[in-house]
């Protein structure tokens, strides 16, 4: 398998670096934290202005008609530099309305999340250990109208979203639904995550919804191997975003004369720490081309997410050691690095969570992809 990018996937990654380098500069993320919304607008809008924020989009829906892994190159840059901004919630939301959805529902949700107007959210956690299985929250169709029960823990940015995307148990398998945030038996109760992200606990209560796509669990599934492996591809962004701190940093300190980054000891959780970022990587391309190409992604998605969660968090606290005192501080950016890596480590389960899942799917025959 060729692991290259592509000059257009050059050319995303890029223009994404450069994007974030101007827009997300550490005062500028400082600013955002301490606003309300703790999110960023004016980089919202320049994502969207240099077409970045729909490039997986359909072209019709007006997005840049590209894919996944353009998705994911985007996210892992995201990650880099800490940028506070929900571009895999709204996005992944959009892509399962482009895909499942009506042509109605297609057209009244997606242009304006291409466009940065609008954002959507993706619903797919509960509360209690995370496991494979269908949702706990319920769907009940009476004369063509869906309604759902249930709770949806730690739902992102509730607080701007219009919609939210999620899983929902029916009696032929689990699906996903359209839920209007602000509408009837919707309750959300805000709550603040590990790092900028505004989450909210959302209760349904017989709440009106609209199905998305088949009732047979198909819906579910592609939705949640993209969400999982976008999580994977802003790990290795923040992974790698910490390592490079810490080489700048390692490097410009001195003790006994001579850079810290001469010393055997910390050379070596360096090298560590790239070890674990090639393993990212490779598992991440390696289950978003099996998805591109339409191939059973088999285990090679929680290969990937476990991955992720457990190098993501190795990487994440080594730096943080290795920068001392000043790993903690939070006017020194590495911290953030630290909090996004614990969070995204805990999304949809830990390492503990996606080894379980992993067996128990080579326990079911799942084909071993490589």
């Amino acid at each position: 398998m060729d692991f290259n990018f592509s000059e257009e996937q050059e050319a995303i990654r890029t223009l994404a670096d450069e994007v974030f380098t101007s827009k997300a500069d550490i005062d500028r993320v400082k600013a955002v934290e301490l606003s309300d919304e703790r999110i960023d607008r004016d980089l919202w809008r320049e994502l969207a202005n240099t077409g970045l924020l729909g490039i997986a989009l359909p072209e019709n829906l007006g997005g840049g008609g590209l894919g996944l892994a353009e998705l994911y190159v985007l996210l892992e840059q995201q990650g880099r530099h800490v940028a506070p901004v929900p571009i895999w919630q709204s996005t992944l939301a959009a892509l399962a309305v482009a895909e499942f959805g009506t042509d109605e529902q297609a057209a009244a949700l997606v242009p304006g999340v291409a466009e940065g107007r609008t954002f959507l959210t993706v619903g797919l956690e509960e509360f209690g250990p995370y496991t494979d299985g269908t949702p706990a929250t319920t769907a009940a169709e009476t004369g063509g109208a869906w309604t759902l029960t249930g709770a949806k823990a730690v739902v992102p940015i509730t607080h701007v979203a219009d919609r939210a995307i999620v899983s929902a148990t029916t009696a032929t398998g689990a699906a996903l639904f359209v839920v209007d945030l602000a509408g009837a038996g919707v309750t959300v109760e805000q709550t603040q995550s590990t790092n900028w992200e505004i989450c909210g606990n959302v209760t349904l209560d017989n709440a009106p919804a609209e199905l998305l796509g088949p009732a047979d669990g198909t819906a579910a599934q592609w939705l949640l191997d993209r969400v999982e492996l976008a999580l994977a591809a802003i790990q290795l962004g923040v992974g790698a975003g910490a390592v490079s701190q810490a080489v700048d940093y390692l490097n410009g300190r001195h003790q006994f004369g001579r850079p810290l980054a001469t010393f055997q000891a910390v050379n070596h959780q360096l090298a560590d720490c790239y070890i674990d970022l090639q393993a990212m990587s490779v598992t991440l391309w390696q289950a978003t081309q099996n998805l591109v190409d339409g191939i059973d992604p088999g285990t090679s998605v929680l290969v990937a997410k476990w991955w992720a969660t457990d190098g993501g968090q190795r990487i994440v606290h080594r730096t943080t050691h290795v920068h001392g005192g000043m790993g903690v501080d939070t006017d020194y950016p590495v911290h953030r690095h630290l909090l996004w890596g614990k969070q995204i480590g805990a999304t949809l389960g830990g390492s503990a969570s996606d080894l379980a899942r992993l067996g128990a799917q080579l326990a079911a025959g799942v084909e071993v992809v490589a």
